[in-house]
């Protein structure tokens, strides 16, 4: 599968597709054909029946050590407008099935924007996040200052943006940027292993409790209601809505089908 991705592993399996970023010599920096590579295969897996969960993580020492400057240094706005810079990150935001990131070493920058793309994040104890874009004259224009702001406030938001720190990987769980941490050397095996545990819901019921739960971050709490009761009727139009009680009331597990 994908023989012909630069910057990417890709495999699947089990029900997981999983995308591991690929350029160890350079910390797994991103560039556009990297990010390019990512929402082609996120987009293909989304709508592949074998997948129910993406897990994204990183090959080497880092996730994703940043953007990849070398490329940017010398653009103008008008390049950067021409090119739509960021209009394919927006397109992650729009796959339906759950994205649970494994991050270790660095994921800084870009690197830190690509880990809040993600619905769930697990970590190594060795992770560090951060947005160093103000030291070099520059912010995040992927989405940086909107997701740390709506995950953590206002105040520590500024905090972390405005002096470019890195934040450990226990700041991280205490503020809600990532759900858990865990060993360097089991991070894939137990993101995967969550990743498994979240496979064998009901997929449409997955899919429509992630898109509630991202308008809940948008929506204020009368509209999120609306649209999630809308969501919660929809799921009993399914298959899946019959099979699933039917199974709690003969006492047996669920077999779900996607319908």
């Amino acid at each position: 599968m994908h023989n012909d991705l630069k910057y990417l592993q890709v495999s699947i399996e089990d029900g997981i597709g999983t995308i591991l970023l690929n350029r160890p010599n350079v910390l797994n920096a991103i560039n556009r054909p990297m990010v390019s590579e990512i929402v082609h295969v996120m987009e293909e897996m989304d709508q592949n029946e074998n997948v129910k969960v993406i897990v994204l993580g990183g090959v080497g020492r880092a996730f994703a050590a940043g953007a990849d400057i070398d490329e940017m240094a010398e653009a103008t706005p008008l390049q950067l407008e021409l090119l739509n810079q960021f209009s394919e990150w927006d397109r992650i935001s729009l796959v339906k099935k759950p994205i649970i990131g494994a991050v270790q070493g660095f994921a800084l920058g870009g690197g830190f924007e690509l880990a809040l793309c993600c619905d769930i994040l697990f970590a190594a104890h060795d992770a560090e996040f951060g947005f160093p874009e103000i030291q070099l004259g520059v912010m995040p224009g992927a989405g940086g200052t909107q997701r740390l702001t709506k995950l953590m406030g206002k105040t520590k938001a500024m905090e972390w943006l405005l002096s470019g720190d890195r934040m450990s990987v226990e700041e991280a769980l205490n503020y809600g940027v990532i759900n858990r941490i865990v060993a360097r050397e089991l991070l894939i095996d137990e993101t995967k292993k969550f990743a498994i545990k979240i496979s064998k819901q009901a997929p449409l019921s997955l899919r429509l409790i992630k898109e509630s739960v991202l308008k809940a971050v948008d929506y204020s709490l009368y509209e999120g209601m609306q649209f999630e009761r809308k969501n919660f009727y929809l799921l009993f139009a399914s298959d899946d809505q019959k099979e699933g009680m039917k199974a709690f009331q003969e006492r047996r597990k669920p077999n779900f089908k996607g319908r």
